[in-house]
């Protein structure tokens, strides 16, 4: 049940990000490894591969983009009302964690690994989703959500360590053409995963429900609707989901957002095959070399402090800047084939992975200030709504980038089960690097030049809604206010706090 004026401790902040050893865990295992085991001990094509991720995935972002408004409104049910609105799918979730070990079971056919991946993808996004508005839920302070927020990226540094450390030593054991290093991988994780999320679950809890919002509840959940009723109030939280893109910081935010995901997805779709049959590696080394995530741990809390004293913009600026000279750096590598290969591929993946670890801290830490601006456009609080966009517009992005990764590999020439790959198939995937990671990063790191929101910015916003719900008059703004909440909502002063959608408003000319 909800908590009042509970302390942000390092213990809370520890139990909250743990659920996020799941999100940056099984998603990088995923991302890193699955394409691989398909094509590779699952005899299916890359088409057939990545289309059972694209199905998967755009199928979860529909359910994902219903969840965060399901999730706003769990108080209507009792069970809402017992576990929290938020938490309850927590507790839910823990225990389905164990379907994860059905992904990595081989001999199976097409529709298995669709209908096993689609169900994992539902249940991630059931748990995931609630998850991300808590720090919204938990306190209105950008530090101490920030402290949250490094908490949560700290877990996920750890479990995308685990995630790429942990294979290769079952490599290394098992040998490296064992299917049986994945199912036990898989077996391992799915334990840790319904554990840390169970233990969330304990150590958050959800702001008050005011007793006029629990009336609301009640009545709502009396009134009997029809069936053009329920349309209408489909139709409404259709709307409410297209009102996000007229904050003017949510749609800056989500470009970031989804162009950096998807070119570091899709580098890891590729950066095994890189590996394998550009280079003439093995897959041991392909995950020793991703091992170098570790570098996350320490990073997160150097992170912390960046964003409160540079921005997040700044901070996205210097990951994606990094990142592309490292897919260079790789590019250059298979090109000139240096004499010391194994020391070159380890200095540019050490420091890809600072980069990336960068790029992984900053949208989920943004994400928590974004409502605080829709807050001053609606008067309302929509989390769930905001999360469920980012949500579906991420799943759907990966699902595209990754069918596109399967089929270009496949038009490339690339063979299922073969030792070594023609030479157009191994231009394809240095192609897939080299052009479409570096052009989606180049796009959200323009898109960041024009960021504005960061701790003073967001700190004025929150001054100025305070200022206004106790009554202050709107004519005695202060300019330096108005020219701040202009430019991170991207409407007219005289427009907001009047408590209809951003829909009804005019855009200012800067957007």
């Amino acid at each position: 049940m909800p908590r009042k004026n509970k302390e942000i401790s390092l213990k809370t902040s520890i139990g909250f990000g743990l659920t996020d050893m799941m999100g940056g865990g099984a998603f990088t295992i995923i991302g890193a490894w699955l394409l691989f085991f398909f094509t590779t001990f699952a005899g299916l094509s890359p088409v057939q591969a990545a289309s059972i991720i694209a199905i998967a995935r755009i199928v979860d972002a529909v359910v994902s983009l219903f969840m965060g408004s399901f999730s706003d409104n769990f108080f209507k049910f009792k069970l809402g009302r017992k576990y929290g609105r938020r938490r309850f799918f927590l507790l839910l979730g823990s225990p389905l964690m164990l379907v994860y070990v059905l992904l990595w079971v081989t001999g199976m056919n097409y529709f298995y690994y669709l209908l096993t991946f689609l169900a994992f993808e539902i249940i991630a996004a059931m748990i995931l989703i609630p998850w991300e508005t808590l720090p919204s839920e938990m306190t209105t302070e950008f530090n101490k959500r920030t402290k949250l927020s490094t908490a949560r990226m700290f877990i996920s540094g750890t479990g995308t360590f685990l995630a790429t450390f942990i294979p290769g030593q079952l490599f290394g054991v098992l040998g490296q053409d064992n299917p049986m290093a994945f199912l036990v991988n898989g077996a391992l994780f799915a334990v840790i995963f319904a554990v840390c999320i169970y233990i969330s679950f304990r150590s958050t809890w959800e702001r008050e429900v005011s007793p006029e919002e629990m009336a609301q509840f009640a009545t709502q959940k009396k009134e009997k609707k029809s069936f053009a009723e329920n349309v209408k109030v489909v139709s409404k939280t259709i709307v409410d989901f297209a009102s996000t893109f007229k904050v003017k910081s949510f749609r800056k935010h989500l470009l970031i957002y989804i162009c950096s995901m998807t070119a570091k997805d899709a580098f890891n779709a590729v950066f095994v095959f890189y590996c394998v049959y550009a280079l003439h590696s093995t897959s041991e080394v392909a995950a020793n070399l991703l091992s170098f995530s570790i570098i996350g741990l320490p990073g997160a809390i150097i992170y912390g402090f960046l964003m409160i004293k540079i921005g997040p913009a700044n901070l996205a600026k210097i990951s994606y800047s990094t990142m592309i000279l490292c897919v260079f750096g790789y590019g250059a590598v298979y090109y000139f084939h240096p004499s010391n290969l194994i020391i070159t591929l380890g200095i540019i993946s050490f420091v890809y992975q600072i980069g990336r670890s960068m790029l992984e801290f900053v949208p989920w830490n943004v994400f928590p200030f974004i409502p605080d601006v829709d807050e001053m456009i609606t008067k309302q609080r929509r989390e769930g709504i905001f999360a469920s966009v980012m949500t579906f517009f991420r799943k759907s992005s990966v699902a595209l980038a990754t069918f596109l990764v399967g089929a270009i590999l496949e038009a490339g020439g690339f063979v299922q089960k073969a030792t070594t790959q023609p030479e157009g198939a191994v231009h394809t995937i240095l192609g897939i690097m080299l052009i479409g990671v570096v052009g989606l990063l180049l796009v959200a790191l323009i898109t960041a030049f024009t960021f504005k929101l960061n701790k003073e910015t967001h700190g004025i916003l929150v001054d100025e809604i305070s200022r206004l719900k106790n009554n202050g008059r709107k004519e005695d703004v202060n300019p330096k206010t108005k020219e701040v909440v202009e430019a991170l909502t991207g409407y007219k002063y005289e427009k907001l706090w009047g408590g209809r959608t951003p829909a009804d408003y005019p855009r200012t000319k800067a957007n």
